[in-house]
């Protein structure tokens, strides 16, 4: 990340710029919490992260502030920022919600899915096994979420995808592929939701959905 003292130039330009970079961290450090990189229960320490950023440390308490809002960072009175951890029975109903909201979205995007939509997401597919068939985690996480929101476009309800979205954000910790298998079942599973979409089995869509959700948490549910 440039340095943010690359941000500063003519006073007029200084809030976007400085909007921007605050936005950089915010996504640097949501990629960080949700990929895995920090674990539920880590210290966020401020310094740390704007000597790994090349930032100071104003966008690094904004960030943590944005991130806390969404419900993956918890800030503590004397204690600082620390990753946040689901109570079981709150990841559980979430999971659920998600599950459903998933399962609903397949249903219609089996009715309403585009050519054009379906070649994206193929594309999406073919990019996710090659990286698979290699090994290699790198990008994987982004191209999930890429598969996801075609799907959620394929959907066409803007509502139901703006919902799903801010459900995904507060809980992606619980769908971090533990092992390399689980990784394959993943991509293995996306493969089949978009089969039934390509059919126009909406029933069939909606249950692979809502079990691909159910199976991707499984591993961190069964923690507790």
């Amino acid at each position: 990340m440039s340095s943010e003292r690359e941000a500063s130039g003519a006073s007029g330009r200084e809030p976007i710029l400085h909007k921007q970079l605050s936005e950089l961290v915010i996504a640097r450090l949501r990629e960080s919490i949700t990929s895995g990189a920090y674990a539920p229960g880590d210290r966020l320490v401020e310094g740390r992260i704007a000597e790994e950023l090349n930032v100071s440390r104003v966008p690094v308490r904004e960030a943590l502030r944005a991130l806390a809002s969404e419900g993956l960072v918890e800030v503590r009175p004397r204690h600082g920022a620390i990753v946040a951890s689901l109570d079981p029975s709150a990841a559980r109903e979430m999971v659920q919600i998600r599950a459903t909201l998933e399962g609903l979205n397949a249903r219609l995007a089996a009715e309403h899915c585009t050519p054009e939509l379906v070649r994206q997401i193929e594309r999406v597919l073919q990019e996710g096994n090659v990286k698979v068939a290699a090994g290699e985690t790198a990008g994987l996480l982004e191209l999930n979420t890429r598969f996801h929101d075609l799907l959620y476009s394929a959907g066409a309800n803007s509502m139901l995808s703006d919902l799903m979205r801010s459900l995904r954000d507060r809980t992606r910790m619980l769908f971090v592929n533990a092992n390399d298998a689980e990784v394959r079942t993943t991509w293995e599973e996306h493969a089949a939701i978009l089969r039934a979409v390509q059919s126009g089995d909406a029933t069939l869509s909606a249950l692979l959905a809502e079990r691909h959700v159910m199976r991707a948490a499984q591993h961190y549910l069964e923690r507790f």
